[in-house]
């Protein structure tokens, strides 16, 4: 999410009815005992705004531009797969949602290259990509086409389909106990970087606009930088983990 920085040269309390709009729980203060609204025309050392921009009901459209896209955000998971309902401060934030309008396309040299997603689609994102906007009523996110991690039409995430040079790996199992015999808890297992991979994307753009395929293949055992990418959990139970292609360090055999 787009944080906006503002120092005390640039912002006083006479400026804030440019900030209608803005939800007042998005702003924090930085210096102490801050009051708005009162006599003295204090200048703030540093105000963070870091929420959701509010577009202005009289808009009816919003067109990306460029290689941007506009998601409708998903709503966070409210129960748990046992029907437990969670607070909303353990519901993860949700990394997908549909695609309701895209831009023109990024242009390389001479040649221009289309936006991989179509309007409709459900795709996955990575977590902290794009600028939040509130529009229509609703979460929105603006972001790069690279932010995008693939086509999700299904609930089971081994179905992601992978865009550009980005890899879906279904990760290997981690060791249940050590060497010596003794029970690993879940919380000293060690992360795996080895997996197998389920799924590819078409490969990457070069600076003239060219598609190069990958060199991994699906069913390839690979080893992967270990703290790289976007993990998911499949209705299996099993870990899967969605990265870049140049994460990937080598094929095993």
């Amino acid at each position: 999410m787009a944080t906006t920085q503002l120092t005390a040269s640039s912002i006083s309390t006479r400026n804030f009815s440019s900030f209608e709009g803005l939800r007042t729980s998005s702003i924090q203060f930085r210096s102490k005992n801050v009051r708005i609204g009162t006599s003295t025309q204090r200048l703030f050392p540093s105000l963070v705004v870091k929420a959701a921009t509010v577009v202005a009901p009289k808009h009816t459209s919003l067109k990306p531009l460029g290689d941007r896209v506009l998601v409708k955000i998903k709503d966070a998971e409210e129960k748990t797969v046992g029907g437990i309902i969670l607070p909303s401060t353990a519901q993860s934030k949700p990394q997908g949602g549909e695609v309701v309008a895209v831009g023109e396309g990024k242009t390389f040299g001479k040649n221009k290259v289309e936006i991989s997603v179509k309007e409709g689609a459900q795709v996955v994102y990575t977590k902290y990509a794009g600028t939040e906007v509130e529009f229509n009523g609703s979460k929105h996110l603006i972001l790069k086409d690279d932010d995008i991690v693939g086509i999700l039409e299904t609930d089971e995430v081994k179905d992601l389909k992978p865009l550009s040079d980005r890899v879906l790996i279904k990760v290997a199992e981690a060791e249940e106990k050590t060497a010596g015999g003794l029970l690993l808890t879940e919380a000293t297992k060690e992360k795996p970087s080895v997996g197998t991979v389920i799924a590819v994307g078409p490969g990457y753009v070069d600076d003239e606009g060219n598609r190069k395929p990958l060199s991994i293949t699906p069913g390839n055992t690979v080893l992967y930088s270990k703290y790289a990418g976007n993990d998911f959990k499949g209705k299996d139970g099993s870990d899967y983990i969605a990265l870049r292609a140049s994460d990937v360090m080598a094929i095993l055999s």
